[in-house]
């Protein structure tokens, strides 16, 4: 059987949008549901649904189906993880306890760690031991390893976590302990250390495991559900997860190894930006995400994302190249390097206990939503003010499915807010936004500034159901020269979805100086994994013609307790590389933190390998090229609020689907479509390329 189309859903904390490309043609259909967040998968099937219903399009037509989805972060933010046991050598039962010494904020003495993802009554140690070489110390115990199976037993887990001291040299004792275990706990889903972060650090690998072991109950059945009401539709294809690195993988492996996908959604949003940058010949780009509840930026450099291993989850989780911060769970995996803050369209207005006024992080979320969307909120948040400011159209918003409403949003302004503050309806709403620029504003420094990056080096890709709305003025406030808004923003982290490859990723600890590393043992440890890589893309059926394997290396000062990654550029690792590999080392410390040591000897911690099975991009579509008089394209006037001009002027908004490639519009101005409204601020003009892409700069 022939497929004609991909279909790309990604569920966010507002909406869930789905995105089928015609293969043949390059035509792109998007939609947009609200999300359902009692049942997430209610909103994958129901876009689904809709979207091939639109198209005409029996499920059978579709070849390749990729989701990308928050599930497992939810699981963990919420406290809503399966019933997990841990088992650990004996002795460190209290590592989940104990954690790390540091705190988010240094001088906070109130700071309490968050409360450990297994309790201590399901921790338990076991008789064994191994040296920092792998070395057996004491041999393990397996009748007490089985007398510890009954008593997790009756305490009804239903996942397992299994991490033990130096597992990462050598694995016999843990993959002796999973046999076991499995064994005497058959209905029992158990995750070894060794085989989900085979790293040293001993509470960081222990926390990946435990996070994988808790939510594979939950992204397993998950996954079931919309499994298999697909295949009972008649749809055929392969099913994809986003991976938190930029990859897809197939369900199976998505439900063995769930904290690969911790980060999905997100993600996308990345991949796509740089899968845009790359067809217009960007290399360097910022992306800006601005959902529902969260708005997300990412950095892209000579094409790639930037990915950390040093990644939390949880209430106050955070990445960061220069290591965590303690206010989260700690994850081990390749995760795109991404700034998360609380500044959706959703995100609620209030004054707190000084009088002051604050936006987020706190949500409205899908259900009951802002005030404007009529099902019973009554908290102002940042789309009401955009409305109240003149810049959502209230009926066209989502292509005229959802009207909203004004007066509730003014109402809502005016009594949490405005008559608190003794201010006018109006500047309190422009205040909400500019508080949320702000913040946003410095999410963007954070990834681009404390990385080591100039911003105005790079072109700002603004995208999301609100980001269209604010890039403009963050672009203004960071002097970004050039503002990128994709065809359909609010659905552009769908198109993330259908543009990138399958991914695996492998990990292996090797701590040695690097003028002292043999070559040999760096070389078999690479072709190992490489091995592990080449079998799991098999079993993905991918052809050997569409395989890639990159290597890198975690490097480090002798003695320093953060490493930086750098790629391999010659993959027979000769003499001369080691060389090539130290001089690149000391420039990007320089870059990264400021200064370089070179006198200094630099010490190899990990290897690492992404085993790529690539998969064909789809085309992107080209418009129409004549000369047109953009007056054709307006819809309507007008009057919006911008600080510039004092108040209200008369606005021309124009249709978007009515552009043609090379028209030219001066701000001020407004672009409606149907999931997203592009503001243009007076000063600004905007051209359209030929994909349709709006390109805003200075007049």
């Amino acid at each position: 059987m022939s497929f004609t189309h991909r279909l790309g859903v990604d569920i966010g904390g507002t909406f869930t949008d789905a995105t089928l490309i015609d293969e043949a043609t390059g035509e792109v259909r998007i939609c947009k549901v609200s999300s359902t967040p009692d049942d997430p998968s209610r909103g994958f099937l129901e876009a689904t649904e809709r979207i091939l219903q639109e198209a005409g399009l029996p499920y059978a037509d579709v070849g390749y189906v990729v989701h990308g989805t928050t599930v497992a972060t939810n699981a963990i933010i919420e406290g809503k993880l399966a019933p997990t046991g841990f088992v650990t050598t004996d002795g460190f039962q209290d590592m989940l306890e104990i954690a790390r010494q540091i705190r988010p904020s240094l001088y906070d003495v109130h700071f309490e760690k968050p409360t450990p993802l297994v309790p201590r009554h399901r921790c338990f140690g076991a008789a064994e031991r191994l040296d920092a070489r792998g070395n057996v110390v004491v041999p393990l115990d397996e009748d007490a390893l089985r007398r510890t199976a009954e008593a997790l037993q009756a305490d009804n887990i239903e996942s397992l976590a299994v991490c033990f001291l130096h597992s990462y040299v050598n694995a016999d004792h843990e993959r002796r302990a999973g046999e076991i275990l499995r064994e005497a706990l058959p209905d029992v889903r158990i995750s070894l250390s060794s085989d989900i972060a085979p790293e040293f650090r001993e509470y960081f690998r222990a926390s990946t495991t435990i996070i994988n072991a808790g939510v594979q109950p939950i992204v397993a059945r998950y996954l079931d559900r919309i499994e298999n009401r697909l295949r009972e539709s008649g749809l055929s294809a392969e099913l994809l997860i986003m991976q938190s690195s930029g990859g897809v993988f197939t369900f199976a492996a998505a439900a063995d190894k769930p904290v690969y996908m911790v980060e999905s959604g997100p993600a996308a949003g990345v991949i796509a930006t740089s899968f845009l940058g790359e067809k217009l010949g960007h290399k360097d780009l910022i992306s800006f995400d601005m959902g529902g509840t969260t708005a997300k930026t990412g950095l892209i450099q000579d094409g790639e994302p930037g990915v950390t291993k040093d990644y939390e989850v949880g209430s106050a989780a955070s990445s960061s190249e220069h290591g965590a911060k303690a206010g989260g769970y700690p994850i081990r995996t390749p995760v795109i390097d991404l700034v998360e803050i609380g500044a959706g369209g959703g995100s609620i207005a209030w004054v707190d206990g000084g009088g002051v006024l604050r936006v987020g992080p706190q949500s409205a979320g899908a259900d009951p939503g802002p005030a404007a969307y009529g099902k019973g909120g009554r908290e102002p948040t940042i789309t009401d003010a955009n409305l109240v400011l003149g810049r959502i159209d209230p009926q066209t918003f989502l292509g005229g499915e959802l009207e909203l409403d004004v007066e509730s949003a003014r109402t809502a302004i005016e009594e949490r807010c405005a008559s608190r503050l003794g201010m006018d309806v109006v500047e309190v709403a422009h205040g909400i936004v500019e508080i949320a620029n702000a913040a946003m504003t410095g999410a963007l420094r954070r990834i681009s500034v404390q990385r080591g990056y100039d911003p105005r080096d790079f072109v700002l890709v603004g995208f999301g159901g609100a980001g269209p709305l604010h890039a403009n003025r963050l672009a203004d406030e960071l002097e970004i020269p050039r503002t990128l808004i994709p065809m359909s923003p609010g659905i552009f982290s769908a198109m993330g979805l259908l543009s990138t490859d399958l991914k695996h990723d492998y990990s292996s600890t090797l701590v040695t100086r690097l003028d002292e590393t043999v070559l040999t043992n760096v070389m078999q440890e690479f072709e190992a994994m490489e091995a592990q890589g080449r079998g799991a893309l098999e079993q993905d059926q991918v052809d050997e013609q569409r395989m890639q394997f990159v290597r890198q290396l975690d490097l480090r000062y002798f003695g320093q307790s953060y490493e930086l990654t750098l790629s391999i550029e010659d993959p027979e690792m000769r003499p001369d590389e080691m060389q090539r590999l130290s001089e690149r080392f000391h420039q990007e410390h320089e870059r990264v933190y400021g200064f370089s040591a070179p006198d200094e000897p630099i010490e190899l911690v990990n290897l690492r390998l992404s085993a790529i099975g690539t998969i064909a991009k789809p085309s992107l579509r080209q418009i129409a090229g004549d000369d047109q008089d953009p007056g054709s394209a307006v819809l309507t006037t007008r009057s919006v609020y911008f600080a510039e001009t004092g108040g209200f002027v008369d606005c021309p908004i124009y249709d978007r689907y009515q552009f043609h490639a090379n028209t030219a519009i001066d701000g001020p101005a407004i672009v409606a479509e149907m999931d997203s409204t592009t503001l243009i601020h007076p000063g600004y003009k905007a051209s359209v390329d030929d994909i349709g892409n709006l390109l805003i700069s200075k007049a």
